[in-house]
Formats: structure tokens, sequence, C-alpha cells
């Protein structure tokens, strides 16, 4: 438990970086909010089809570890967003994953280009989809 609390701990300059971050938490008009700003500033949109979205992203250090690969919560939050991307309706908001399953196969490090694949396998009403998402290194 203390080696986990150690490795968990932020740095002086990790704590420097993170208070002046000067962003709004939340969306006031057409301004981006915090997350959107932090977590998906960089995704491409290659192709959209229905049902099918295509991105590329290249892998920024502000969503690196210490050792400087893509971190697991921010594989699962790509996963998440272009996922759901699949499933959105104009107007409607954005549903909410509560099962995930993801397979970490290797790590991305600072600058890597990633190809994030998402396609829609299946929907029952309005609430249950079902979406299957692929993120891979492109070499």
């Amino acid at each position: 438990m203390q080696k986990a609390k150690e490795y968990l701990e932020l740095t002086d300059g990790d704590s420097g970086a993170v208070s002046r971050l000067d962003i709004a938490a939340q969306r006031v008009g057409n301004e981006s909010s915090f997350y959107e700003v932090f977590a998906l500033r960089g995704i491409r949109v290659d192709r959209v089809e229905p049902g099918l979205v295509v991105c590329t992203f290249k892998v920024p250090p502000r969503l690196t570890d210490r050792a400087g690969n893509l971190a697991n919560g921010a594989i699962a939050n790509l996963v998440d967003v272009v996922g759901n991307s699949t499933i959105y309706y104009l107007g409607l908001p954005l549903n909410v994953s509560v099962d995930m399953s993801i397979s970490y196969m290797s790590t991305a490090k600072i600058d890597d280009e990633l190809e994030i694949t998402s396609k829609k396998l299946g929907q029952r009403g309005r609430r249950h989809s079902l979406f299957r998402s692929n993120v891979v290194s492109k070499l």
C-alpha cells in the first residue's frame, strides 16, 4: 500500500502544473469544458458512416503516466467516447457506458499516432446498445 501511495503522489512539478490550469470547470455558452480540453482535444475524425466511426489521435504528454505511456484511463475514455459516438442521436444526450471490457495488449507512448475504430453491433430499445471499439497504433 505504501508503494502505491508513493507512486500516485504528485511531485512538486506535477502539483504546480495542475494549479496553473486556467480552464472553466463547466461549459458556458460555446466554451469548451475542462474535460473536452484536457481529455478529448486532438481527436481527429477520419471517417463516419452509419454505425461506424474511425478517428486518429496523437498521444499527448498530458495523458501519459510517469513512464511516458498513454494512461489506461485515457484509453478507456477514448473507447467510451468514440464508441458512444456510433449510437449518438442528434438532440439527445450521450448514453453512459455502464459495462466495458477492455483488453490492454501493449502500450502507446508520447507522440504515437493511434487509430480508434468503433462499430455499432446492435441495439435493443433506446437504453441498450452494443458497440465494439479498437485502439491500435499506426506504424
